[in-house]
């Protein structure tokens, strides 16, 4: 029990990572905060108050009255509109109605859907090599240091920790093919992996792309549940709101339904039809409209953040751009432009590749861009270092084979 406990505690002082963006967040954090707490204002009516509430016949004593209520609750009811005087028979098809009973454990479901993609981003992340998460919160600490000495000791071992990730997956090897594999991997990533310098980008995109998918996806997987067109909800509802006409009388949420069930006495079945109240469809109406247009927002938001970081990470020229700018800022380019293009080019291309500019955006996006202008000069400074090293290797072989 001890132990229990101790583990319960540890998890309630874990910290909040931060290895992604603003839209993330708004997926796994409050996405799945607002579907959880949807859960528990639901469950919370269904087990403390009356969910449902049947008009029984008189001769119905509290017993038969309580037996009613518990049997249309368990049983699924269905909905004939106040219009339609002819109660269907027995035989004939029903608009039964059979969610409410499991709404929440339906808005937990959504949220562990919403929660998955961050999972899967966390766990393949840490098994690249990089603890991508430490680096993060190591720049976030720098912007509430205020001593310099603490301040670069932070840069210089985020910088090398850095330096030793690029370093332990670049490739040695020389050769045609070799050159042409980094070409379409840096070009369009159609070849990825660690020794291409392009994991964390894909996967960080196949992350995106499962955003995406799960908001665009839960809208038609509510169809199944709810049993009607749920992802055109929220437009019929703007539709007769403009129109001025009442959208609380949907079929999709009716409040009075029909109950049909049987009741065995000395032998005989008799059946019996009575009309139930849903109180708890009030909740669930205003529930899943609010998640309706919320899911739309969240969809629309992941599939413009989506294209923005394909942009991004697709085109070389803008993340030479977004390191030159930083490096500018921090003085560390002097001299000819063409050099400085040139030299640029090559520390991204060589040096950094697509994943150390992802690294550097994600600190960027986490913190502020003065912490970026810091990291990326300590780097761009050991990236010199190292070229000037293997040039003088490189001009002493020649010297010993003249």
């Amino acid at each position: 029990m001890d132990r229990l406990f101790g583990v319960l505690g540890q998890l309630g002082e874990s910290k909040v990572r931060s290895d992604d963006d603003y839209i993330d967040k708004l997926n796994h954090r409050y996405t799945t905060f607002i579907l959880v707490i949807f859960a528990i204002v639901v469950s919370t009516k269904q087990y403390v108050g009356e969910p449902i509430q049947c008009w029984c016949p008189a001769q119905f004593t509290d017993n038969h009255e309580d037996f009613t209520n518990k049997i249309c609750w368990v049983s699924n009811t269905y909905y004939v509109p106040i219009s339609q005087k002819v109660i269907p028979d027995e035989d004939e098809s029903k608009a039964r109605i059979g969610y409410y009973q499991w709404v929440p454990m339906i808005l937990l479901f959504e949220s562990l859907l919403f929660y998955m993609p961050c999972m899967a981003w966390r766990l393949l992340n840490n098994k690249a090599g990089i603890d991508l998460n430490n680096i993060v919160e190591a720049a976030m600490t720098l912007q509430h240091t205020a001593y310099t000495d603490q301040r670069e000791k932070t840069i210089r071992f985020m910088a090398k920790h850095l330096d030793r990730y690029l370093g332990s997956t670049r490739e040695y090897r020389k050769g045609c093919l070799v050159n042409c594999k980094h070409f379409l991997s840096r070009t369009c990533c159609l070849i990825c992996g660690r020794r291409y310098g392009n994991y964390l980008v894909v996967l960080y995109l196949l992350v995106k792309l499962l955003y995406c998918a799960n908001a665009i996806g839960q809208l038609f997987l509510l169809n199944a549940f709810l049993g009607t067109d749920y992802h055109l909800y929220g437009y019929e509802v703007v539709r007769k709101l403009a129109r001025e006409e009442d959208w609380t009388a949907s079929e999709r949420f009716p409040r009075v339904t029909l109950c049909d069930f049987y009741i065995r006495t000395l032998g005989n079945i008799q059946r019996h039809t009575v009309q139930c109240v849903l109180p708890i469809n009030l909740f669930n109406e205003k529930i899943y409209i609010f998640i309706w247009f919320w899911f739309v927002f969240v969809a629309l938001t992941n599939l413009a953040n989506l294209c923005a970081w394909l942009l991004r990470i697709t085109l070389s020229l803008d993340q030479v751009r977004y390191v030159k700018h930083h490096l500018r800022a921090m003085d560390k380019l002097k001299g000819d432009k063409k050099d400085e293009k040139r030299l640029t080019r090559k520390y991204v291309n060589d040096y950094l590749r697509k994943d150390g500019v992802l690294v550097l955006r994600l600190i960027g996006i986490n913190t502020n861009e003065l912490v970026v202008a810091e990291l990326a000069s300590e780097m761009f400074g050991m990236y010199l270092t190292t070229r000037s090293l293997l040039d003088r290797n490189r001009y002493m072989s020649s010297d010993e084979t003249i």
